[in-house]
């Protein structure tokens, strides 16, 4: 992801893929609604062979994977030549390697996979493949390239360079020296966690800044309103914070407003519903989020749709959907927060 501003994407037969919250399974559990997607109008979009997509994900244990599993089976929906086959949602590994293995033996046209753990869910992704099933690899990533056909999802180093360019930028507007910048990971030995963290850090060095202290939320509620609230305890003044996760960020913000505490400017990461809404709002210390979007799902689909009929990108010269798309994080704030509102997730 960059950090960009404007809306950025790569277009699957009209539709666009938008750019990319959160990828933690650990609890923050919420009511979500799909985005919504334009109505297929032509080109790929028009009905061809029919195609069985099986579809595999976490139990949605927190808003932005209860998102993930809206946004697929609304983008299947708009389509008549696609049968939606989802199996039943789950954390345990075991039982999540058993339901693609069911897929398998249904012989689905094509499978969509976001694993609980990419290198534990390897093996089945592999007997997928060797059974002639494209496997579109979602979000977490299989290690072995191997193992799918097309891995779509969201750049976490550029999530915290988003992050970083907001909040130096608007530093540096203030003319303020020597910052105390606040960073609240999601989980700290995920290299996802840790892509975050290191982008953020590289975008802040080109404003001469540094992360004073860090702590990570294991991507809760919960844990995110005790970790804030230490870090408010341990800090007097803040200049900005940067909390990874919009999820957890609802504890964050219930912690800031407990403590009476307005002095820093504050940055979430994924796109809620919830960070949009306080970001409009104009009176919340929080005034920007950077995308990670669950409507990666909807274009899951609509690439395992294209890959299993044998059709290309209609915007690409290439004849073939590429092997892997990296969306972009986008960064939001009150001057451009209507456009996303719908694109917003439950946390």
């Amino acid at each position: 992801m960059s950090d960009n501003v404007a809306r950025r994407g790569f277009l699957v037969g009209g539709a666009v893929l938008l750019a990319a919250g959160c990828t933690s399974n650990e609890p923050a559990a919420a009511p979500t609604s799909a985005a919504p997607a334009p109505a297929p109008t032509g080109g790929n979009d028009q009905p061809g062979n029919k195609v069985v997509i099986g579809f595999s994900a976490p139990a949605a244990d927190h808003g932005w994977i209860a998102a993930i599993a809206k946004n697929a089976e609304s983008a299947a929906k708009q389509y008549t030549d696609i049968e939606f086959k989802p199996v039943e949602p789950t954390n345990d590994i075991n039982q999540q390697i058993s339901a693609v293995e069911t897929l398998i033996a249904a012989k689905v046209n094509a499978l969509v996979i976001l694993p609980n753990d990419g290198q534990q869910l390897n093996q089945v992704a592999l007997q997928a493949t060797a059974a002639g099933i494209p496997v579109i690899n979602l979000d977490r990533i299989f290690p072995d390239k191997l193992a799918y056909r097309t891995w779509i999802g969201g750049d976490n180093y550029g999530m915290g360079v988003a992050a970083g360019h907001y909040i130096g930028t608007q530093l540096k507007n203030k003319n303020v020296s020597n910052p105390v910048i606040v960073e609240i990971q999601g989980i700290a030995t995920l290299p996802l966690t840790q892509d975050r963290t290191k982008g953020f850090a590289d975008a802040l060095k080109t404003y001469g800044f540094s992360v004073t202290a860090k702590q990570d939320a294991q991507f809760t509620v919960e844990t995110g309103n005790e970790v804030a609230t230490s870090l408010l305890q341990a800090h007097k003044k803040i200049d900005a914070l940067w909390n990874h996760d919009d999820d957890q960020g609802v504890g964050v913000l219930a912690a800031i407003k407990e403590a009476s505490r307005n002095e820093f400017i504050m940055v979430g990461g994924a796109g809620s519903l919830n960070a949009m809404k306080e970001i409009q709002s104009g009176s919340s210390v929080l005034q920007a989020t950077v995308t990670y979007s669950p409507t990666m799902a909807s274009s899951a689909i609509k690439l395992a749709r294209l890959i299993a009929q044998e059709k290309g990108m209609s915007d690409l010269v290439e004849n073939q959907v590429p092997q892997s798309i990296t969306l972009a994080s986008e960064t939001i704030t009150k001057e451009n927060v209507e456009k996303y509102l719908a694109l917003g997730f439950e946390s």
